[in-house]
């Protein structure tokens, strides 16, 4: 069975961390790019952050830029995001994204997505 699954989120002061994780299965992990999204209540989904397939290259979001570190261990299964120094503003629902050429099937998995509430 295809699936991602985020673990990690919860309730955090202003300025703390957490680390979110997303364990897959079902699928060759190192053939498909991560992404984290997130969504606020009321907003489009956005993207925070992707990683590349072997991990050498890395993307933010110009509002999460030198506070959330993506990584990705491809013999676990697993993508992490380190998100520190959160704000109120970070409060989301997030979600691990894979994402692999359209030649791939599945090319695009969702995971459920976990909820990180920041404190102010």
């Amino acid at each position: 069975q295809v699936q991602l699954v985020e673990s990690g989120g919860g309730l955090v002061q202003f300025g703390g961390s957490l680390t979110l994780s997303c364990a897959a299965s079902g699928f060759t992990f190192n053939n498909y790019a991560m992404n984290w999204y997130r969504q606020a209540p009321g907003k489009e989904r956005e993207l925070v952050a992707g990683i590349t397939r072997a991990g050498g290259n890395t993307n933010y979001a110009d509002s999460v830029k030198g506070r959330f570190t993506i990584s990705r261990d491809n013999a676990k299964n697993t993508v992490y995001l380190q998100m520190n120094s959160l704000k109120p503003e970070d409060t989301a629902v997030y979600y691990c994204n894979a994402r692999a050429p359209a030649t791939y099937y599945p090319s695009i998995i969702w995971g459920q997505g976990t909820q990180v509430t920041v404190s102010s």
